[in-house]
């Protein structure tokens, strides 16, 4: 995290020598990607804290059930209540981010986070325990939305997915490095060790209240509030040259003004509503609550892809695997403590792979082919990991069988990971971040942000439960029906995204299909710019 900032900071010297350089060298390509790059990499810290809860958690359970003696039912909401109150950081954070800019929503998600984490680790019983539980959700909240948003607004379209694949990655990684402090630190005292492995959490923020200093504000913001000028020099530090940099900027203005055109238009449509030129969504370009819960077609359209996408990527019960290895594996016939934790850890590093090579990949393959192919490989992978452990639990299985099949449940459970991290867990957040207007783009994120949460909450405070209703064999191959409808959805619902500028993915959503791209909706409020080629269209044209 360090050398992050550090190089940010390099960086930053460099490409204010390169800003007076494009004046007199304007054709001349700047290379500018580490600064960008830099970017991604300290706002998705965010995202650490987060994967770092799931993973340590998952074993700290164990030893939190001998300390503080929870029932099964504790260790459900202990487990799953994270994901339900981050519902309130999420919906918060869409309002927050407007108000006070995306920079500075991601140092307040990692205070909260920071505190949540410190309760939690000095926690005499269980009620407290779920104060800082509770705490510690509303900052991951908060951190699960700005990070894909900041990102996606710094990013230059060529490597955007790829980007807003970081917050992803860093989940992640602080879900292995979770299951790596759950197997170290095993052998400490019952009553300490969860306490440590908790504790740690709090060691990320401190890193991102430092790097957060050095980060520039998302363009896209500045000019909501009419920082022209600012938002040019953050534009000319994460493009190629001064020449993308003017078009980016050029595009972005066209965007907040017809949004602000949009608000004139449809006030004066209406006679019965009294006009206020001080609300914030007309003077900033900022939408309202009401366009995402009475949407126009193209943003119903958006809408249902965006909470789609969310839904399906918990519905499919891949926090049933991660936050429930150490029970899965013990139904696989893994009955030593090291075996089990070990076995987990297995889990994070397939995760955390894979997910590396969806970065790669997502600006080369394109989004719907990652996500086609995480959604069937997760469909096989789970219906192995439930046969497996049906074949393990009859009583006729012993010997190599028994142990060929614990095998196959524990590559199956890897391979689901995998997966998983191949497409359904970056490229939901990427679609998230780029497919709305930038008027409603934080708003309808907090709405993504809270359907995904919600479904984790539901499959995370339910797993136990459904397995003695239904086995956890019976649990994952309900988990398997569910991700091969995630494929079916996908298939037919899910545009290709991949090479497009924001303001071009909005501006597809409201052309039909049998028309050109260069003929526009008729509605302004649904606009977010002019036509294809940057120029912009004059409003009494547009709704005459």
């Amino acid at each position: 995290m360090v050398s992050a900032a550090g190089a940010l900071d390099s960086v930053g010297r460099k490409e204010l020598e390169a800003m007076n350089m494009a004046s007199s060298k304007p054709t001349k390509k700047i290379p500018r990607n580490k600064f960008v790059i830099a970017c991604a990499v300290l706002a998705s810290t965010n995202s650490i804290l987060f994967g770092y809860d799931v993973g340590v958690m998952s074993g700290a359970v164990i030893f939190i059930k001998k300390d503080l003696k929870i029932t099964d039912v504790q260790e459900e909401v202990l487990i799953g209540s994270l994901n339900i109150i981050s519902l309130l950081g999420s919906g918060l954070a869409g309002r927050t981010s407007d108000a006070i800019g995306r920079r500075w929503t991601m140092a307040l998600a990692a205070f909260i986070f920071l505190i949540g984490a410190l309760v939690m680790a000095v926690s005499p019983s269980f009620a407290w325990l779920m104060v800082g539980r509770s705490v510690a959700g509303i900052g991951v909240g908060y951190a699960l939305l700005i990070a894909p948003v900041y990102t996606a607004e710094v990013a230059p379209a060529a490597s955007r997915g790829a980007l807003t694949c970081f917050p992803e990655i860093f989940i992640n990684v602080g879900i292995l490095i979770g299951y790596i402090a759950n197997y170290a630190l095993q052998g400490l005292p019952p009553h300490l060790n969860w306490r440590v492995m908790i504790g740690l959490g709090a060691v990320p923020p401190l890193f991102l209240g430092v790097a957060v200093l050095m980060m520039p504000e998302s363009p896209r913001w500045l000019l909501m509030r009419d920082r022209k000028e600012d938002a040019m020099k953050v534009l000319l530090r994460t493009s190629v040259d001064q020449a993308e940099a003017s078009e980016r900027l050029e595009q972005i203005v066209q965007g907040i003004q017809y949004a602000k055109e949009a608000a004139a238009v449809n006030e004066s449509s209406n006679p019965n509503k009294t006009s206020n030129p001080n609300k914030t969504s007309k003077k900033d370009g900022e939408g309202k609550w009401r366009e995402l819960y009475k949407p126009s077609i193209a943003i119903r359209r958006m809408l249902i892809i965006a909470l789609g996408i969310q839904f399906f990527q918990q519905a499919g019960g891949i926090d049933a695997t991660v936050y429930y290895s150490p029970v899965t594996f013990k139904t696989a016939g893994i009955t030593s403590q090291g075996g089990i934790l070990g076995a987990t850890m297995a889990v994070g590093f397939a995760k955390a792979g894979f997910v590396v090579v969806a970065a790669f990949l997502i600006d080369r393959v394109g989004r719907r082919p990652l996500l086609l192919t995480s959604a069937i490989g997760s469909t096989v992978s789970l219906l192995a990991l439930a046969t497996a452990l049906v074949i393990i639990g009859k009583s006729s299985t012993v010997g190599m069988a028994r142990e060929a099949a614990s095998y196959l449940a524990v590559i199956a459970a890897c391979g689901n990971v995998a997966f998983f991290s191949v497409g359904m867990g970056p490229v939901n957040w990427v679609l998230g971040a780029e497919i709305f207007p930038l008027r409603l783009r934080a708003k309808a994120a907090s709405l993504g942000v809270a359907v995904n949460r919600g479904m984790s909450g539901v499959v995370s405070m339910t797993f136990l439960s459904m397995s003695k209703a239904m086995t956890v064999p019976g649990t994952f191959y309900l988990f398997a029906a569910v991700s091969a409808l995630c494929s079916i959805f996908i298939y037919f619902c899910v545009p290709e995204t991949k090479g497009k500028t924001l303001e071009e993915i909005v501006e597809s959503f409201h052309v039909k299909p049998q028309e050109s791209l260069d003929k526009r909706a008729t509605d302004l409020s649904e606009l977010e710019l002019g036509n294809r080629r940057g120029i912009p269209v004059k409003a009494e044209t547009a709704v005459s």
